[in-house]
């Protein structure tokens, strides 16, 4: 009778191992080659998505049950997303807000908002070139491209070139074609 008890200690000290290697396992699995974090979804963590509806909650934590801390009513808004649980995801906003959002909620299209309190747009990738639109802070546009220190975005139709250091949805170093 003792040995049996034994057996079924080692037995599930043995499984509750093998769970957690394979565990292991399965997290090393979720770094790109690049080193970058994949989140459950298959993207990579942390990325840049926009808001897709015209009023969203975000919430306190992952579900309807938590709180809804913000209402934000500003569809294309660019936001970042951290984490993922589930169908939410985990994002913060240009001021450092962070929060949980229904995935629902969120787009994969590239928007980023004017971080500057004036910014000129370059019919070119230069400052020589003609300049196509002036943007106040926080106009938001679609990004068309992104190279180098450039990124082409469009904002209600007209198309001009900003230096990416004066936007908020992209990251510095990232290509967007």
């Amino acid at each position: 009778m003792v040995r049996s008890g034994l057996n079924k200690i080692v037995s599930s000290v043995l499984v509750n191992f093998i769970v957690l290697f394979l565990t292991a396992g399965s997290v090393a699995a979720c770094v790109t080659e690049e080193g970058q974090k994949v989140g459950p979804s298959g993207g990579v963590l942390p990325r840049f998505v926009s808001l897709s509806a015209d009023e969203a909650n975000m919430r306190t934590g992952p579900g309807r049950q938590y709180p809804i801390e913000w209402v934000y009513a500003r569809r294309d808004l660019p936001l970042e997303v951290i984490d993922e649980f589930g169908p939410w995801r985990q994002v913060r906003d240009n001021v450092g807000t962070v929060g949980w959002m229904h995935v629902i909620l969120l787009d994969n299209k590239r928007t980023a908002m004017i971080a500057d309190e004036k910014l000129r747009l370059f019919e070119e990738a230069s400052q020589a070139s003609e300049v196509t639109i002036i943007a106040d802070r926080g106009v938001i546009g679609s990004i068309e491209f992104c190279k180098d220190v450039w990124c082409k975005i469009n904002i209600d139709g007209t198309s001009g070139w900003a230096e990416r250091k004066y936007l908020w949805g992209v990251y510095p170093s990232e290509v967007i074609e």
